[in-house]
């Protein structure tokens, strides 16, 4: 099994800090964000990991550089953004041999990703995707799903505040390599939530994330999080990067 952690966002909600410091790498609880993904991910299997970077790229190369991990992620530098799915689509030759999950990397999500990523393997036979829900207070700003009595997508509504229900796209995916081919083939697509989803309505498989996923787009949001435990403690955080961020004192500006 592969990822794609998708980290090239410019944050422009979160600035002035993201006019320095790319928001995949937002510190939670002082470790950074992209470390939880990475740990995470490694945990529950995954052989390689694929990063797109964009903004402040050169800080993703170095915190990279400096995981232990570094072995099994390979970063990418993207000029212009390529939107997920033509991040994806570019991605072809390398992921279209295996099932991908596919993150987006400014989401904290605290949630056991073995079940998830078994609720694929049990998946019902005619579905491709397994898309990870969860509730939210905001339906007119995600993705609304509904469902069958077996948790299979019946329809769609990408941010509108005529969708109905409050189960929301959490915009973390695990794909099948035909869907992963199907996304190749097409002449144009730029987002999985804009030009793939629909598509693949009545072959997505859900599983539902109870425990909590945040947004960090936001200083409120990210501010949140800091309150929040992960599995990863800190004793266990890579200790390369540990020190390499300490000499910078890149995270003494942050109010948290």
């Amino acid at each position: 099994m592969k990822a794609l952690l998708l980290a090239a966002g410019v944050g422009t909600r979160l600035k002035p800090y993201t006019d320095f410091w790319p928001k995949c790498l937002m510190p939670i609880n002082k470790i950074p964000l992209l470390e939880y993904w990475i740990y995470d991910l490694i945990n529950v299997g995954v052989k390689n990991i694929y990063i797109n970077t964009h903004h402040c790229s050169e800080e993703v190369v170095s915190f990279i550089k400096n995981n232990k991990y570094k072995d099994q992620i390979i970063t990418f530098y993207e000029k212009n953004l390529l939107g997920t799915a033509g991040t994806i689509k570019s991605l072809n030759n390398e992921l279209k041999k295996d099932k991908c999950i596919v993150v987006h990397a400014d989401n904290f999500c605290n949630c056991n990703l073995d079940q998830y990523v078994n609720s694929h393997a049990d998946r019902p036979k005619k579905t491709e995707i397994t898309m990870m829900t969860f509730k939210t207070n905001k339906p007119e700003n995600c993705g609304i799903v509904e469902l069958d009595d077996s948790g299979i997508v019946t329809s769609f509504t990408e941010k509108s505040k005529e969708a109905n229900g409050n189960i929301a796209n959490a915009a973390i995916y695990i794909l099948e390599p035909s869907v992963i081919e199907w996304i190749f083939l097409q002449d144009k697509v730029h987002n999985i939530s804009v030009d793939v989803i629909n598509e693949f309505v009545g072959k997505i498989n859900t599983w539902h994330n109870s425990d909590m996923l945040v947004d960090i787009g936001t200083y409120e949001s990210l501010y949140s999080c800091q309150k929040y435990n992960h599995r990863l403690k800190k004793s266990e955080q890579n200790k390369e990067w540990l020190d390499y961020y300490k000499n910078l004192n890149i995270y003494n500006v942050f109010n948290f």
